[in-house]
C-alpha cells in the first residue's frame, strides 16, 4: 500500500541520480519539501520516530552506521561528535549550536551527492554542457512505445538545466550542478519545483489540481486492496487517513476554496514558509535531554539520553571525524 506522510521531505525525481540508465517513470514523490533531515516517518502510531532522530542528528549513512555498535562504542563515539558540536568550547550545548550541526549535517549529503554525482559526469573542464549531460543521461536505446514519456523527461531536465545556470553561459559549474540535482533547497529552483508537481499530479491538464488528483496522487487503491488489514479504514475499505488527507485539501490546501489547487496554493503546500524542520527537531532533542531545563545540553545529558541521539547505535562517523570541516 502506498501511505505516504505529509510530514515527509520531498524526494524528487530526477534522471541525474541514475546516470546513464533508463529513467524510473513509475517513481512516486513525496511532495511536501521540508528539510530532508530523513526519510523516515517523524511519528509512528503517534510515538515520536528515534529512527528519525538519529538520522536527522548523524545523517542517514552515519546512523546505519551506528547501527552496528554497542552502547559502549556508541556513547565513546558521541562523545567525539558532542565535542565537535560545542563551537566555542565551553561545555555547554546551546540551541543554536545543536541546530547549526544538524543543518550541516543535511548540507554535507547535498555535498557529498553532488561530488559523486560530478565525478560520473566526467567534468574535466570544471563546466558541464547541457549536450554533454544529456548524451551521458539519455543516450541509450529506448522502447519505442515510452518515445513521448522520454521525450517529456528530457525536456524537463533542460528546462531545469536553464534555471540552474544562473549566469546564462549554457555550462554549469559544480555549484549550478548541485542546484539542478537538488532544487528544493535553493531559492531560484522552487518555482520549477512547484511547476514540476503541479505538472505531475494535473492529469487533465487543466492548470489545477482536483481533489482526486490530489488522493490519487498518494493513494493507490489496488495496492491497497493487497494489504488492507494494517490500517483502521472505513466501510468502504479506504484507511482513515485518506479521509484526513481529504480534508487537508478541502480546509487547508484549497485556500481559495474552489475546489482546486492553483500554482500559488501548490506553493504554499510543497514549500512551507512557515516551518523551519531543523529547528523544530533541535527543540524536541532538547526537551527529551535537557534534564535541569536550564536551556543548555552538558556532554553527560546528550550522553544520558543517547538513545535519543545515536540509539545503541553509534558510528565511526569517519567524515566528520577525521576531516577538519567548518560547519
Amino acid at each position: 500500500m502506498k501511505l505516504y506522510s505529509a510530514g515527509l521531505a520531498i524526494a524528487l525525481f530526477t534522471s541525474s541520480y541514475c546516470s546513464a540508465l533508463p529513467p524510473n517513470k513509475e517513481q512516486h514523490k513525496d511532495r511536501v519539501h521540508e528539510q530532508k533531515l530523513s526519510e523516515k516517518q517523524h511519528e509512528v502510531e503517534g510515538e515520536h520516530n528515534n529512527d528519525y532522530d538519529h538520522d536527522a542528528f548523524l545523517g542517514q549513512k552515519e546512523a546505519r552506521d551506528f547501527d552496528q555498535l554497542t552502547p559502549e562504542e556508541s556513547k565513546e563515539k558521541l562523545g567525539f561528535i558532542v565535542d565537535k558540536i560545542d563551537r566555542n568550547h565551553d561545555a555547554f550545548i546551546t540551541e543554536d549550536e545543536l541546530q547549526h550541526w544538524i543543518q550541516y549535517v543535511q548540507k554535507k549529503y547535498i555535498i557529498e551527492d553532488t561530488e559523486r554525482m560530478w565525478k560520473e559526469h566526467e567534468v574535466g573542464d570544471g563546466k558541464l554542457t547541457w549536450e554533454s549531460y544529456r548524451q551521458r543521461t539519455y543516450g541509450y536505446e529506448h522502447d519505442p512505445e515510452e518515445a513521448e514519456d522520454f521525450a517529456n523527461m528530457v525536456k524537463r531536465d533542460e528546462r531545469k538545466f536553464a534555471q540552474a545556470d544562473e549566469d546564462h553561459n549554457g555550462e554549469l559549474t559544480k555549484e549550478e550542478f548541485a542546484a539542478f540535482l537538488h532544487p528544493e533547497e535553493h531559492e531560484h529552483m522552487k518555482d520549477i519545483v512547484v511547476l514540476e508537481t503541479m505538472e505531475d499530479i494535473d492529469k487533465d491538464k487543466d492548470g489545477k489540481i482536483s481533489l482526486d488528483e490530489y488522493i490519487a496522487d498518494i493513494y493507490d487503491e489496488e495496492d491497497d486492496d493487497e494489504d488492507d488489514d494494517d490500517e483502521d479504514s472505513d466501510k468502504d475499505g479506504v484507511p482513515d487517513w485518506v479521509a484526513s488527507e481529504k480534508d487537508q485539501f478541502k480546509h487547508f490546501r484549497d485556500k481559495d476554496q474552489d475546489g482546486y489547487l492553483n500554482l500559488e496554493e501548490v506553493r504554499a503546500w510543497v514549500i512551507p514558509d512557515d516551518y523551519d524542520n531543523s529547528l523544530e527537531e533541535t527543540k524536541h532533542l532538547f526537551r527529551e535531554s535537557d534534564e535541569d531545563r536550564d536551556g543548555v545540553l552538558t556532554k553527560q545529558e546528550i550522553l544520558d539520553k543517547y538513545d535519543i541521539f545515536v540509539g545503541s547505535q553509534a558510528t565511526d562517523f569517519g567524515d566528520a571525524l577525521t576531516r577538519h570541516d567548518e560547519f
